[in-house]
């Protein structure tokens, strides 16, 4: 009498071994159509941000919306905001801007080697990578970070024109405590549209860029002030690198 219900346990017991097992395979299904969204998504917002008159927003931007913390940004135009603050921001973050390819291999040898003999490493970001760091990646610096930013660095650069690159850039890049794009820096800090800024002014927003909580552009220490008196030196010379913003 009792081999029927041993029998039975056991057909019960791989039933809901089988059900387990599917219950896992169609979350992991599930997880794994997550990630490949997540992977794709950039790639489809990317070629959707080429449109002008779409103005993209950055992954800062969107956790101050969703913290209710709100956010100051005036998209303006590339041509609207004048050189010194394009000259100041590109020569101070990205000299080789107009010729590369969305990953400086110098600069990033240089930090590697750096980095594998134990000094600090220099910052090898382009303005590609910071663009896409913004639009899609998270802020916190990590390996794993890098190793997705540079192929979308690559994948932005090759689909989208340098001028629209430096132009989404200039309007997403963070100047501080929900002050987002130069636009809103220049108002903020100088009470001036950004075209209006001198290149004094300029070189005061773009020397803050690395890190707009330490850096005030309004208050430099005396580190700050010679790496604005450099970018000042070197905006004067952009107009010889700047021929893919034209």
């Amino acid at each position: 009498m009792e081999a029927p219900s041993v029998e039975a346990e056991r057909r019960s017991g791989a039933a809901r071994r089988r059900g387990r097992s599917r219950i896992i395979r169609r979350v992991m299904r599930r997880l794994v159509a997550i990630l490949v969204v997540l992977a794709l998504l950039p790639l489809g917002l990317t070629l959707l941000y080429r449109v002008p008159w779409v103005h993209p927003v950055s992954t800062l931007m969107i956790g101050d919306l969703v913290t209710l913390s709100g956010y100051q940004r005036q998209w303006t135009p590339l041509d609207q905001l004048g050189t010194p603050i394009v000259h100041a921001v590109m020569m101070s973050e990205d000299g080789q801007f107009c010729s590369h390819s969305g990953i400086d291999l110098g600069e990033l040898k240089a930090a590697i080697d750096e980095a594998l003999s134990g000094e600090r490493a220099r910052g090898a970001s382009t303005i590609p990578m910071q663009t896409v760091k913004n639009l899609f990646l998270w802020p916190s610096r990590s390996f794993l970070r890098k190793g997705v930013e540079a192929p979308l660095a690559l994948y932005l650069d090759a689909v989208m024109p340098k001028r629209r690159i430096m132009e989404i850039y200039l309007n997403i890049a963070e100047w501080g405590p929900g002050i987002y794009g130069a636009e809103a820096a220049a108002q903020f800090y100088f009470g001036r549209p950004a075209k209006d800024l001198s290149p004094r002014q300029a070189a005061l927003l773009a020397a803050a860029l690395p890190n707009p909580f330490l850096r005030n552009p309004l208050n430099p220490d005396a580190g700050a002030r010679r790496v604005v008196g450099v970018i000042e030196v070197r905006a004067r010379r952009a107009g010889a690198y700047d021929d893919c913003l034209e």
